[in-house]
């Protein structure tokens, strides 16, 4: 099997909720997306409010709930590479605002004191078990709508958007963007996303 075509099939597993594909694009991508989120932090006192792995967990969590409504189309390791860099800057310059607006006393906050990020970063649990769980992923879909849920799963199943359109109706980029909005609203209703991510 060429890489090309295992990139797919892995994207194809991860759309579907399948827990391993998920634990190996986490092992696989998680210490680019750490290594990152600490090249980003150049003011030092970043360092002792966020920790390189809340904020990791915090974008696998995003990544992990848009696609499996079918918002990102991927074609090469380089497409999600650049998405999951992108959303990892998203997400610290984010909570870097909150911080900054909030006004907090910097010395006086621990390491991973940002509650934003708190919402799929987990105690014990390691990056692998908190994002690949099937519940977030069931989570998700139950705030699709019918129409929304049937978008996500003919998109699962690898269907582009013409079909689905000439499926269920209207066109193509309306469908895509309905699903793309769709995305957005349940990730900032899980808790996932303040800001867009992608």
């Amino acid at each position: 099997m060429s890489d090309a075509n295992e990139f797919h099939a892995l994207i194809q597993r991860i759309r579907t909720g399948d827990d391993e594909a998920a634990t190996i694009l986490v092992r696989r991508y998680e210490p680019l997306i750490r290594r990152q989120v600490r090249l980003q932090m150049e003011d030092r006192r970043l360092d002792r409010l966020f920790d390189s792995m809340d904020v990791c967990q915090s974008v696998m969590g995003s990544f992990f709930v848009r696609m499996a409504v079918g918002e990102y189309d991927l074609e090469a390791p380089e497409q999600l590479v650049g998405l999951l860099v992108k959303m990892a800057r998203n997400k610290l310059a984010s909570a870097a605002r909150r911080a900054t607006r909030q006004r907090r006393d910097h010395r006086r906050q621990e390491a991973g004191g940002d509650e934003a990020l708190a919402g799929v970063a987990g105690g014990d649990t390691t990056p692998s078990q908190q994002v690949a769980g099937q519940e977030l992923l069931e989570r998700a879909r139950q705030q699709l709508s019918k129409e929304e849920l049937e978008l996500a799963d003919l998109r699962a199943q690898g269907l582009a958007w013409d079909d689905i359109a000439a499926r269920v109706g209207g066109n193509a980029n309306a469908r895509r963007m309905q699903l793309a909005r769709a995305a957005e609203r349940v990730a900032r209703q899980l808790g996932l996303d303040d800001d867009a991510d992608g």
